[in-house]
Order: structure tokens, then sequence, then C-alpha cells
């Protein structure tokens, strides 16, 4: 893949019900769920990511380092901004910062790892529920 780091994506969306952390069964809490949070984050190095690999392939998530610094209620919008740390061309280590329009909520150390034959991987993993 042909991606230096510095490289940069940023993804926005808003704070909908279902990624409040009372949807996560913290009743009563409508704020942007710690959950929903990393799963944004993995979102927005996922989407860097998309459009450079070859077909077939896949990139699955090894490591990540959150630090959930501040609650975002539903309706607000949230952006994430991934920054390409390194990359060995399989391995790919960003920086994630995510934002809402007040403050900046979520940091993190995200870890990607390239999978070459996503077909393979699946049938792989799949295995597992046989026995």
């Amino acid at each position: 893949m042909n991606l230096a780091p510095g490289t940069t994506h940023e993804i926005s969306r808003t704070v909908t019900a279902d990624m409040t952390a009372d949807a996560m069964g913290n009743k009563g809490v409508m704020v942007f769920a710690t959950p929903a949070v990393l799963t944004f984050i993995e979102n927005a190095c996922n989407a860097m990511l998309l459009p450079h690999l070859p077909a077939g392939a896949a990139t699955v998530g090894t490591k990540v380092e959150m630090t959930h610094l501040g609650a975002t209620p539903l309706g607000m919008e949230v952006r994430a901004k991934a920054t390409l740390l390194e990359t060995d061309g399989r391995r790919f280590v960003f920086s994630v910062e995510v934002h809402d329009p007040k403050e900046k909520v979520a940091e993190a150390t995200h870890e990607r790892f390239l999978v070459n034959d996503l077909q393979k991987f699946l049938a792989r993993a799949m295995k597992k529920a046989d026995g």
C-alpha cells in the first residue's frame, strides 16, 4: 500500500441513541459511550486504509490505547482525525483524536494489520466453532 506516515483521514457523524451508554446498559446515561468511541476510532483508521487495499484484502484491529476525556451528548456531532504514525506495509499505527464542537473528547493510539486474504482468514476463524 502506498501510504506514508503523516497521512491523515477524518470522519464525522452525529451521536445517535444506539451509540449512547444508555443503549449499552448504563441506563439513563445519554452520552457517547466509550465502546462507541472506540468503534469510531477504528472506523476512522480503517476508512483511511480501505481505498488502498488490494482486492480480497482487509485490515483488522489488534491494539488500542484510548483515553475518553469528555462526555458528548446525544445529538451532537463528533469527528475523528486519524494520523498514520508508522507502517511497514503490513502493520499500521495511528494516532487518533476525537472532538465534539466544544472539546477534545478522546485520544488514542491504534494498530491495524493487513489481512491479504480475508476469506482464508475468516475460514480459519470459523474452524474454532467446529470443535
